[in-house]
């Protein structure tokens, strides 16, 4: 029987924005009815184009940021309102890998004291010697060397901060990690090592990650199920080979056919998205995604649709599918 990590239900995360000095507050919906889950041991991939939500839905489940309603059950706790000292010791169980290893390591600390950091706040060891240890010991999981604890952030490179953050991430033995684009800041060849040196610590460590990216290729490589986000909602869910070799909503399709293909003499029909993004502040009403469907007809602009479960655990929100499959909740 799987064993859920993660449970995100119907989760939303709107920001009040005053038009005028007098004016009314209207919301921005970053994230607007989430629901998912994770299980042990699974990498869950989240893409989607820039402004659809994807990071802002990792920063609120690692409670770096308040949300607006939904729960967020991590290991069978709702942690969705707890007080700060009552959630301290769940920070402990769920960790982030950020998107700019330029500014996620505080420039006055060394590594050392970075990686050493969340194990003295949570109490991990009680000795000073015990830390140092383990230190060493992450600093050569991730490929680097004991002599780097003594330097400071400013001298290492971009693809080695950031697998010093991902040895930060490590080091409270977390039994969720949140990967908020980990890559995209680095130069390709570095990307390549990076994403490999998450393979092997995945295979090693059997964890448990939510991977968030907009390069399709990249989260085909390293998850195991795909979730495709537009406008602060789930349009598709499925797993990796359900979704890439069979994408059923437009938007899917669409971004998959964006990617570039390594061959030039590759001749295929492409969806191509028309216009951009409609603004978060006034979402179209009905479907988000009709303003830009070629398919779409007149209940696309008035009823939002509901998800549908097409095949196994493939799931859809798009009307095209209101007579297929059965009725399912985004997951």
């Amino acid at each position: 029987m799987s064993e859920k990590v993660l449970q995100v239900d119907d989760l939303k995360v709107y920001y009040p924005v005053r038009q005028g000095l007098m004016g009314r507050v209207l919301y921005v919906k970053a994230v607007d009815g989430v629901t998912l889950d994770v299980e042990k041991g699974e990498v869950l991939g989240i893409v989607g184009e820039s402004g659809c939500g994807k990071s802002t839905l990792g920063k609120a489940v690692c409670k770096l940021i308040g949300t607006s309603g939904g729960r967020i059950v991590l290991n069978g706790r709702d942690i969705t309102d707890l007080p700060e000292k009552e959630l301290r010791p769940y920070r402990k169980q769920i960790q982030m890998i950020f998107q700019d290893p330029y500014a996620s390591l505080n420039p006055r600390m060394t590594v050392h004291d970075i990686i050493a950091e969340p194990m003295i706040i949570h109490k991990m060891y009680s000795t000073k010697q015990e830390i140092d240890a383990k230190v060493v010991e992450l600093l050569n999981e991730v490929g680097m060397d004991a002599y780097h604890a003594q330097r400071y952030p400013h001298e290492f490179s971009g693809g080695q901060r950031q697998r010093i953050g991902i040895a930060r991430a490590l080091a409270t033995e977390p039994d969720l990690i949140i990967a908020d684009e980990p890559v995209s800041a680095l130069d390709v060849s570095i990307q390549s090592q990076v994403l490999n040196l998450l393979g092997k610590l995945l295979r090693e460590r059997n964890l448990t990650m939510i991977f968030i990216a907009h390069d399709l290729a990249v989260v085909e490589h390293i998850s195991n199920r795909v979730v495709v986000m537009y406008l602060g909602k789930v349009v598709e869910t499925g797993t990796r080979d359900e979704l890439y070799k069979n994408p059923l909503h437009p938007y899917s399709k669409a971004l998959l056919d964006a990617h570039p293909v390594p061959d030039p003499t590759a001749r295929k029909e492409r969806v191509l998205l028309e216009g951009t993004i409609p603004s978060a502040l006034n979402p179209p009403s009905g479907c988000k995604f009709h303003t830009r469907c070629k398919q779409c007809t007149v209940i696309c602009s008035q009823v939002e649709p509901e998800p549908r479960r097409i095949e196994g655990c493939h799931t859809v929100c798009c009307h095209l599918f209101d007579n297929v499959g059965e009725p399912a909740t985004i997951q």
